[in-house]
């Protein structure tokens, strides 16, 4: 299949390029400056210059795929769903495949599934429009999908290396928030990849966590991170507040309990997370890896993407 994707050059796209490439599928990814084309080029793909105010360029790529993968962080709910409409437009009765985040569920008390109610902190509140109006083309012959990914580790493991492993480094411990017992719904970059191939083949109006069904505690996640870089055992509680001042937005979105199953995809798509030890990776300290790079704060982007 012919698949047009945003966003290859960044942590999810090279992952998920290389997917697309080992089960078979050609690749035309967009890229907004030289080292990008570069970048996707290595991976297999073949680049589209331009960016996601580039409507035209979004369209004519749309026009000539079969699948559209959109992957691409955009700066604002309307510049993300100018982009989606564009590609939407181009693509037709083919399959679209938005990017979402697991954040939007907020606090989750208990293990939940897509059938959860919104409860979205600020950061990624935005997503509840586009979202609706992507999967309303489902009504009007089109295919979308929406894969909501859950917080991302492995690889190059950007959003806890930025705001968890380098500052703690610095301060001489790893910080969690509060008392560390909120429980992060992770995913690894590679399961998440493969999640993105499944989708392809996704009913229209479908839409999917992406996450790992482990569900460790942020305090267990510190303790992991702490580990892979020689501070064994040092970690250190925060207060939201004191996280806002360090992280900014983000760190509400860290601050949230959530735990999410996967059994949807696995039902629907046959797609089985295979890395179920996330501890295990983040202390082995899994930060460079062949395929992975570049930083999504949409939440989970952002993590949870």
């Amino acid at each position: 299949m012919k698949i047009f994707l945003t966003g290859g050059s960044g942590y999810i796209g090279k992952a998920t390029i290389s997917a697309l490439v080992r089960h078979g599928h050609t690749v035309e990814a967009l890229a907004r400056n030289d080292r990008a084309a570069e970048t996707v080029s290595a991976l297999g793909a073949t680049p589209v210059r331009g960016g996601l105010g580039d409507l035209g360029v979004l369209n004519a790529a749309a026009v000539r795929a079969e699948a559209v993968v959109h992957l691409a962080q955009a700066e604002t709910g309307d510049e993300d769903l100018a982009a989606a409409t564009a590609m939407q437009d181009g693509i037709g009765t083919g399959t679209y495949v938005h990017t979402g985040g697991t954040w939007v569920y907020g606090d989750t008390d208990g293990v939940v599934d897509e059938t959860a109610p919104w409860n979205p902190p600020a950061l990624v509140a935005w997503r509840k429009p586009v979202e609706d109006a992507v999967l309303q083309r489902a009504q009007h012959g089109g295919r979308p999908v929406v894969v909501q990914p859950g917080l991302l580790y492995g690889g190059e493991n950007r959003l806890i290396d930025i705001f968890y492993t380098t500052p703690g480094k610095e301060a001489g411990a790893i910080p969690y928030i509060g008392d560390g017992t909120n429980r992060w719904a992770l995913v690894h970059i590679d399961d998440l990849a493969e999640l993105y191939v499944a989708a392809l083949r996704a009913k229209p109006g479908s839409v999917y966590v992406g996450v790992g069904g482990v569900n460790p505690t942020a305090k267990e996640c510190a303790l992991a991170v702490a580990r892979s870089v020689g501070l064994d055992g040092k970690v250190a509680s925060i207060t939201l507040e004191q996280a806002r001042e360090q992280m900014g937005p983000i760190a509400d979105a860290f601050a949230l309990d959530q735990q999410l199953t996967p059994a949807r995809a696995e039902a629907d798509l046959g797609w089985t997370p295979v890395r179920t030890d996330p501890l295990a990776v983040l202390a082995a300290g899994e930060l460079t890896r062949p395929g992975t790079g570049g930083l999504r704060l949409r939440g989970p982007t952002a993590p949870g993407r």
